[in-house]
């Protein structure tokens, strides 16, 4: 799930750097002293921003494709619980 996040984060951090490229290319001659006086800033930002959004993409990730696995789990583990032939099957491969 953190692989996940990570990934999710990196390529919507891509997407957004990417746009920025583009829309501030009147920048480009100013690099030298942007990236000179402000590339300590500019690099604890991009980490904060990274950091920020893999743990947003994680919290998504956990809101809209984890919903109700506690109740799928008790459901689960009633089954097991009953003679249903399912749960034989299921019964013997987590005793392997």
């Amino acid at each position: 799930m953190i692989a996940n996040a990570v990934f999710g984060a990196t390529v919507i951090l891509l997407a957004v750097g990417l746009f920025l490229l583009q829309i501030c290319s009147f920048l480009v001659p100013y690099r030298h002293v942007l990236f000179g006086h402000y590339g300590s800033v500019l690099a604890l930002f991009g980490a904060a921003l990274f950091l920020n959004l893999v743990v947003a993409v994680y919290w998504a990730g956990r809101l809209f494709f984890l919903k109700d696995t506690g109740r799928k789990l008790a459901h689960l583990e009633k089954q097991l619980r009953t003679d249903d032939p399912l749960s034989d099957e299921l019964s013997r491969r987590l005793k392997d």
